[in-house]
């Protein structure tokens, strides 16, 4: 009776987006909406969203500019057919003359238990913190922040993974010491961890950022940021304990943070910018591409959510799965507002990326 209540409300919030935005001419992309037109900071980054109480939450940092003391972490939900003002739910206050920039909030719904948002406080990432706030409402109100032990930052960009044992498998990684990933696990909701070495040695390939799938026989698959160029990719045989050694895909990467997730059909969707570079540069974060694929490494375009130009930002994706199968994605929109997009994933048209060049 829950579980029919639950998907009850998330087709109606389907209804309520689709009747108050505009329709969009690509296959499969049902509406597309900012988060907020105006909000009491200039700048943004680094959204995520979530699924919980039946409705959508979203979470961004916004401040003056990225690693300035005042960027806190904001919250947006969906109530009455429109996203809420942004409120504030945390910052790096310590003390009347002292404060630190937040980072990179991750929001995460277990299958049961109070809704988590993970984020980061601290001068750079190479030296911040993580931290953990929960909410038993959906949201609405928040507990007191929690620093995570010594060693352990939390989902580091994109969501954590809820492993068949219940364990919370969380994607991270660190720039103290070269570009590296790790993972992180806790089996009660963030109480106790424990940590993977790093799995790379920052060297050969200089990656952040991973994003996790499913796969067929209990195998995981990450994908990861990297400065090489590509989208790099590992595989767990083991529930994430162990990982193979790096591998470039096809697929390019500007230095530029990717998402994904794995659909309750099987398939995996892919959310990155198909931007090609030379080793160890940045690239433009335009346009913001989206494909599919059935085994995690041949991969088709679904579509193109931000065509350009190549000097606009559309970066930093977030990508979840909905109960009523609709897929919902929010990114940084030129760092000024935060994008919501809904999508049909049942309605997409693919077409074949070839030698990793996008089709026209």
């Amino acid at each position: 009776m829950r579980l029919l209540s639950t998907i009850s409300l998330i087709a109606l919030l389907t209804i309520l987006i689709a009747g108050s935005l505009a329709q969009s001419s690509a296959p499969g992309v049902v509406k597309t909406e900012f988060i907020y037109e105006t909000a009491p900071f200039p700048e943004c980054h680094a959204s995520t969203i979530a699924e919980s109480k039946g409705t959508l939450i979203t979470a961004w940092f916004g401040g003056t500019k990225e690693k300035n003391p005042d960027v806190g972490i904001w919250v947006s939900r969906w109530e009455n057919g429109k996203w809420t003002t942004p409120v504030e739910v945390a910052n790096g206050v310590e003390s009347p003359t002292k404060r630190y920039p937040t980072w990179n909030p991750v929001l995460h719904q277990p299958k049961s238990g109070p809704l988590m948002l993970f984020y980061k406080v601290g001068p750079s990432p190479s030296t911040w913190w993580g931290m953990m706030m929960t909410s038993a409402d959906g949201g609405k109100t928040w507990s007191k922040p929690v620093r995570l032990p010594d060693g352990i930052a939390g989902p580091i960009k994109n969501k954590p993974v809820e492993l068949s044992n219940g364990d919370l498998l969380c994607p991270s990684s660190s720039e103290d010491n070269g570009w590296r990933v790790h993972f992180e696990r806790t089996a009660d909701q963030g109480k106790t961890w424990t940590r993977t070495e790093a799995i790379n040695d920052g060297k050969e390939f200089g990656v952040i950022q991973p994003t996790v799938f499913f796969h067929k026989g209990g195998k995981l698959q990450a994908l990861f940021r990297s400065r090489q160029g590509k989208i790099v990719e590992s595989w767990s045989d083991d529930n994430g304990k162990s990982w193979s050694k790096l591998t470039a895909t096809a697929l390019p990467n500007p230095n530029s943070g990717i998402d994904g997730v794995t659909l309750k059909d099987g398939r995996h969707l892919l959310i990155y910018n198909h931007v090609t570079v030379k080793p160890n540069k940045w690239g433009d974060r335009a346009p913001l591409n989206l494909a599919v694929s059935e085994d995690g490494k041949n991969w088709k375009a679904a579509a193109v959510l931000e065509p350009g130009p190549p000097e606009a930002e559309y970066s930093y994706p977030a990508i979840i799965q909905t109960a009523d199968g609709m897929v919902h994605i929010t990114y940084t929109w030129n760092r000024k507002k935060v994008k919501h997009v809904m999508i049909d994933p049942k309605k997409l048209s693919l077409r074949d990326i070839k030698d990793g060049v996008w089709p026209q």
